[in-house]
């Protein structure tokens, strides 16, 4: 068994997450966050990123969605920077474009050790209930948790299912090539020696 896994915890006024996370997983998912299309859309993410993922969160969904979003974002980056550790062996670097139907959506990571979130995806208004806003909010949630570079883009799109969808597979997909281990590398991808 892998020792790339991870269980984070994290407790605020706002909302309380436990999120376990296993890299050389099978993308087998167990989520919980009472946000429905968030549920959907972290088991796309472990499917097509090949990730073991359970998550739990109670947030103040009475306020709104808002902060079970932005947390379960944090917790994700947390859990995959952890799993990671010092980054010896890793790819550091994953790109993936991805359709959906008529959508296309590209997602670039480097889990540099830095934190960084630019995002240019047109979603707005609601899916199925879910305010779309909240994608970025958890993008950026999974950036600064991580300290990661990631770049999310939408590159066609009519639908806001399919455009957030093909977001979510495609933040999978970069994140597993990106955390994969190269047996070429035998030490920390960085000319300086050290991520971050």
């Amino acid at each position: 068994m892998s020792d790339r896994q991870t269980t984070i915890v994290r407790r605020t006024t706002e909302a309380e997450i436990e999120l376990s996370l296993a890299l050389d997983g099978t993308g087998i998912g167990s989520i919980d966050t009472g946000v429905g299309f968030l549920d959907h859309m972290l088991s796309q993410f472990a499917v097509h990123g090949l990730f073991d993922l359970s998550v739990r969160a109670v947030g103040d969904r009475q306020v709104d969605d808002h902060h079970t979003v932005e947390d379960v974002g944090l917790a994700l980056g947390e859990a995959v920077a952890a799993a990671v550790g010092d980054g010896t062996g890793i790819g550091r670097y994953g790109a993936a474009t991805i359709p959906m139907d008529e959508s296309l959506a590209l997602v670039v990571v480097d889990l540099s050790g830095r934190s960084g979130c630019w995002i240019d995806a047109p979603l707005s208004g609601t899916i199925g209930g879910f305010d779309a806003e909240l994608i970025e909010e958890f993008l950026i949630g999974v950036s600064r948790g991580g300290r990661l570079t990631l770049h999310a883009r939408i590159l066609a799109g009519t639908n806001r299912h399919h455009m957030a969808e093909a977001l979510f597979k495609a933040l999978g997909r970069s994140m597993d090539r990106a955390t994969m281990l190269d047996p070429r590398r035998v030490g920390v991808p960085s000319s300086k020696g050290s991520l971050g």
